[in-house]
């Protein structure tokens, strides 16, 4: 596609994948409204620090407010929608907020795309919808299960954006990545929970490491993103974004200390177990239809992605509270 003054908004720019999402449509020429969640102090998360956020339009809002989400898709003809909450562990502990973020937040996105006439709507979905894997690898047809609070609510989610497609044709892409990881990710993530205690050079406390992850760079999710922009095909499908390999939590752990070339003890730490039956013990995505649709693969392996992100983070230690569960 050719991004040059495409007017394009992206909900949940201020977060992990969303930042770099909205920075690569700035380098491709988009006029990019970046959504961040309106805050007392007027940060604007990761865009805060980036050097491309003088070349976007900010709007500050809440997703799960209608009126702030048609102010900001008016005059969009291209909507990313990654705005959510994403920590599974707080999800126990607060799983109304899910609903009202990530299926109301959805629906306001969904429903102001039908009165406007947006062109296109990308929405985020997760692996996590899918729950432990009954076949592998994991096709967009594998059953769903609410395996959490927030597995559910993203359920929930993708099923108002499939609902507003064949109720009234609002032109909908859902985008399923796996796993994905790299700079600027927050330290409820395993990867940066790993990095951080090893900079720290104590013992590695971890939940359980037996299930496995399907990792995947998050350049190589952004491309992912941009490729669902363009096919006709694509519209009212959804499409997983995986990197067809899987490591188990403690192999990644062992992979982690032997390219930052430091010794490793994991212990087990109680607090950070999920609840028996909600634990995700395998996902193992298949791409097929991504590089069907999209013309999509991923591009940066599982090694070198960890080597970019062990160097971004040695730099950015101070973000970050290694002796503390971040929930």
């Amino acid at each position: 596609m050719n991004w040059n003054g495409k007017r394009v908004l992206v909900t949940g720019a201020g977060g992990f994948i969303g930042s770099h999402l909205a920075e690569e449509l700035v380098r491709r020429g988009a006029e990019v409204t970046s959504f961040v969640r309106y805050n007392g102090p007027g940060r604007w998360g990761w865009l805060d620090e980036s050097p491309l956020a003088n070349q976007m339009r900010i709007h500050a809002g809440d997703i799960g407010d209608n009126e702030s989400v048609v102010e900001a898709m008016t005059g969009q003809e291209i909507v990313f929608h990654l705005a959510a909450l994403i920590a599974i562990p707080y999800s126990y502990s607060a799983p109304r907020s899910y609903i009202r973020t990530n299926i109301e937040g959805t629906m306001n996105v969904v429903n102001a795309a039908r009165t406007l006439g947006t062109e296109r709507i990308i929405h985020t979905s997760t692996s996590e919808t899918y729950g432990t894997a009954i076949t592998v690898p994991i096709t967009e047809d594998h059953p769903l299960q609410g395996q959490s609070p927030y597995s559910a609510s993203k359920i929930g989610a993708d099923k108002i954006a499939e609902s507003f497609y064949l109720s009234f044709n609002v032109p909908v892409v859902t985008i399923r990545p796996f796993n994905a990881f790299g700079p600027r990710q927050s330290a409820r993530a395993v990867i940066p929970t790993i990095i951080s205690q090893l900079y720290k050079g104590e013992a590695v406390k971890l939940g359980s490491i037996t299930p496995t992850r399907d990792l995947n760079f998050v350049s190589n999710t952004v491309e992912g993103f941009l490729a669902a922009a363009e096919p006709t095909a694509a519209i009212g499908q959804t499409i997983n974004l995986g990197s067809n390999r899987e490591i188990s939590i403690g192999d990644l752990a062992h992979l982690i200390a032997k390219l930052m070339g430091k010794p490793i003890e994991i212990i087990t730490d109680s607090q950070r177990l999920r609840p028996e039956n909600s634990e995700v013990e395998r996902l193992l995505g298949s791409a097929e239809k991504a590089r069907e649709l999209l013309g999509w693969t991923p591009r940066v392996t599982l090694e070198d992605g960890l080597i970019q992100t062990i160097d971004w983070m040695a730099n950015h230690l101070a973000k970050y509270r290694p002796e503390i569960y971040a929930v």
